[in-house]
């Protein structure tokens, strides 16, 4: 049974970096099983910066290119939880 990897990326300005960021969740789109986007928001605000949740599926490989393209893009900061299986 394969590692549960899950990877997350804190954007702290989304208007600056979140073109870049689509374009890599893109390329490696049949990498990435699971995604979610979390920022806040409420009537009064719409936060500059945001978290995105990846649960990676596929090849080991696959997975820490896209953690070194994410960290190669400048103010992101990138996490990694590993969960082993079995």
């Amino acid at each position: 049974m394969q590692d549960i990897w899950i990877l997350g990326v804190y954007i702290p300005d989304r208007s600056q970096k979140i073109e870049e960021v689509q374009n890599l969740l893109t390329k490696f789109g049949c990498t990435i099983k699971t995604r979610l986007g979390l920022h806040e928001l409420n009537d009064d605000i719409c936060s500059k910066g945001g978290i995105i949740l990846l649960e990676l599926t596929g090849e080991v490989n696959e997975f820490r290119k896209l953690e070194k393209e994410l960290l190669n893009i400048e103010g992101l900061t990138v996490k990694k939880m590993i969960f082993k299986q079995g």
